[in-house]
C-alpha cells in the first residue's frame, strides 16, 4: 500500500517531519536536525512530499530532513509517478478525462487575484479558465509540446490555430475561494474549421454557471494566412471528435455583429497600446486581453449596476506590439432610454455593440457583441 502524503510549500528555513501518522510539518527555523542549514536559493519555492515513513535523516541534494524536493506542476508529477498513480497526478495538477476521454475536466480554485470588486471573478478570468483547459486538453491527447495547442503534425507544418468567432454565456459569477469544474471537446465545423465547446460548474452542487463556444481556423505561422486543414492533421483530430453542443443550437449567436462607425458609436477609447506581456506564444496578441480592451470603453454606470451575462466576439484580425488601437462601444437597438453616460434610465436587459481597431488606417480587428443585466441589489 502506498504511504500517505503530505504536501507543503517550502519557504525559507527548515522543516523537519515529526513521524506521527503522516501529520503536517510544522516550521522550525532553529531545528536541530544534523543537515545542511543552508538551501539553495532556487529551492525555497519547491514541493515537498513526504511519506508517513520519512525520518528525520541528513540526505543528498534533493532530499532534506526525509523530504524529496520536487519542482512544482510538471516536475512534480514525473517525481511523484513512484508514490501515486498517474491518474492521480493528472487530476492533481491539471484535469482528466471522462465520458470515454471525449471530455476533458479540469478544476479550479479562485484565487484573490482573479476577481474584481464585486468579489466575482471577472470574464477575463473566465476566459482563462477556458484557454488553460483547452491547451491541457490537447497536450493530453498527444498534441505536440512545442505548439500552443498545436497537434504533431501542424507543429511540422508551422500551423498554429485562430480563434474566429467566441460566445460565453454565464448565469452567475463565482466568488473567491469558489472551486469550478471547466468540461471542453471539441468536433468538426464545416471544411476547414473545428469547433470547441465549453461547460463551467460549481464543483461541489455540479450546478452549470457559464457555457461557451467557439469556432477555430488553422493559419501558416510564416505567412499568417488562412489555410487548409491537412488531412494528415484531420486525422489526429478525428478520434476526439464529440458531437454535443455546450450551448443549445437555438441559442447559438450565428447573427453576424452589426458594423460601429464613428456615427453610432456612444463613446471612444483612443490610445490603446499592446505590451509585451500582452503577447502570446504565437506572437500575437492573447485573446483574452482583446476582453479587457473592449470593457475598458464601457461607461462606469453600467459596469457598476449591471453584470454581463453574455458575449459574442467575431476575430477579422490579429493585432502586433506595434499596433495603435482605439476602441468603441454604441447602444443596439434593445438599449431603451437615454444614452447620456451620467445616467441609467434603461431596461434591465442592455446590449452594447463594440468595436476595436486599428487607430490610423481604421482597420477592424474584433467586433463584439454584449447583454447586460440588471445585478440583484439594484433591482
Amino acid at each position: 500500500m502506498v504511504a500517505p502524503i503530505n504536501m507543503r510549500l517550502q519557504f525559507r528555513g527548515n522543516w523537519c517531519n515529526a513521524n506521527k501518522g503522516g501529520e503536517f510539518l510544522k516550521p522550525s527555523f532553529n531545528s536541530s536536525c544534523n543537515t545542511n542549514n543552508t538551501l539553495n536559493n532556487k529551492r525555497r519555492f519547491s514541493l515537498l512530499v513526504i511519506t508517513a515513513s520519512s525520518q528525520c535523516s541528513p540526505g543528498g541534494m534533493n532530499t532534506i530532513k526525509g523530504m524529496k524536493h520536487v519542482p512544482l506542476v510538471h516536475l512534480a508529477a514525473g517525481k511523484l509517478a513512484n508514490e501515486i498513480s498517474r491518474e492521480h497526478i493528472v487530476t492533481l495538477f491539471r484535469g482528466r478525462f471522462v465520458e470515454d476521454r471525449f471530455v476533458y475536466r479540469q478544476t479550479f480554485f479562485v484565487r484573490c487575484y482573479e476577481i474584481g470588486p464585486d468579489k466575482t471573478i471577472t470574464m477575463e478570468t473566465l476566459m482563462n479558465f477556458l484557454q488553460e483547459t483547452a491547451l491541457n486538453h490537447v497536450s493530453s491527447c498527444g498534441g505536440s509540446q512545442n505548439g500552443f495547442g498545436a497537434t504533431q503534425e501542424m507543429d511540422l507544418r508551422n500551423l498554429i490555430w485562430v480563434v474566429t468567432r467566441f460566445q460565453v454565456q454565464v448565469q452567475r459569477y463565482s466568488k473567491w475561494r469558489d472551486e469550478i469544474e471547466v468540461e471542453t471537446w471539441f468536433d468538426v465545423a464545416g471544411k476547414n474549421g473545428t469547433r470547441r465547446d465549453w461547460i463551467v460548474r460549481d464543483h461541489y452542487t455540479k450546478e452549470i454557471i457559464a457555457k461557451a463556444t467557439s469556432i477555430w481556423a488553422i493559419v501558416n505561422q510564416e505567412t499568417r494566412r488562412l489555410c487548409k486543414i491537412p488531412e494528415e492533421v484531420r486525422q489526429e483530430l478525428v478520434t476526439f471528435y464529440f458531437n454535443r453542443f455546450a450551448i443549445a443550437r437555438e441559442e447559438i449567436d450565428h447573427q453576424k455583429i452589426q458594423k460601429l462607425t464613428d456615427d453610432t458609436a456612444e463613446s471612444f477609447r483612443f490610445g490603446v497600446t499592446p505590451g509585451r506581456n500582452d503577447m502570446d506564444v504565437n506572437q500575437h496578441v492573447n485573446n483574452v486581453k482583446y476582453i479587457t480592451w473592449i470593457l475598458e470603453s464601457v461607461p462606469r454606470e453600467v459596469l457598476e449596476d449591471y453584470k454581463m451575462t453574455s458575449i459574442t466576439l467575431e476575430f477579422r484580425r490579429e493585432c502586433t506590439q506595434s499596433d495603435l488601437l482605439e476602441s468603441l462601444i454604441g447602444p443596439s437597438s434593445s438599449v431603451i432610454g437615454a444614452s447620456d453616460n451620467n445616467s441609467i434610465n434603461r431596461k434591465p436587459g442592455l446590449q452594447y455593440i463594440h468595436l476595436l481597431r486599428l487607430q490610423d488606417n481604421k482597420a477592424e480587428l474584433v467586433r463584439a457583441r454584449t447583454d447586460w443585466h440588471l445585478k440583484q441589489n439594484h433591482e
